[in-house]
């Protein structure tokens, strides 16, 4: 019983349609959104959101490994995507309180998926770099 999963056939039938946007990085989502929303950061503030409206601060100690720079920087992207809205308050001094808009909560679903699968897949993944590389078994890819 041979013959490929649902899965497989639904990835070969996504290829096969972005094989003509892939020739130009700005007509290619993979390279576009994915990029963006695939790396740490980004998936690690918007399950933050996911919870509640954050103030930076409370988004900063909810991702304590996070520097001061790059979280700015992801909150912007994540911004400028239409992912995460911003809304300054008068006060002093000012502060400034991030949420999720309706399109970054439409990317929770897909995004738990990912995220259960890394969980249930973890322990596989550092065995298999452990045997792979004993000296890199305990580093993690950064960006």
């Amino acid at each position: 019983m041979g013959g490929a999963s649902r899965a497989e056939r639904e990835i070969a039938e996504l290829a096969r349609s972005l094989k003509e946007k892939v020739d130009r990085p700005e007509n290619c989502p993979v390279r576009d959104v994915l990029g963006q929303i695939g790396d740490k950061w980004s998936t690690l503030i918007i399950v933050t959101l996911a919870e509640r409206p954050h103030r930076f601060g409370e988004v900063r100690r909810a991702i304590p490994d996070i520097s001061q720079r790059m979280l700015t920087q992801t909150l912007r992207d994540l911004e400028r995507d239409g992912l995460i809205s911003r809304t300054v308050f008068p006060t002093k001094p000012p502060s400034v309180e991030y949420k999720l808009t309706a399109l970054g909560r439409s990317l929770l679903g897909p995004l738990a998926g990912v995220i259960r699968w890394a969980d249930r897949n973890h322990r596989a993944i550092r065995a298999s770099r452990a045997a792979a590389s004993p000296v890199s078994a305990g580093l993690t890819h950064r960006r």
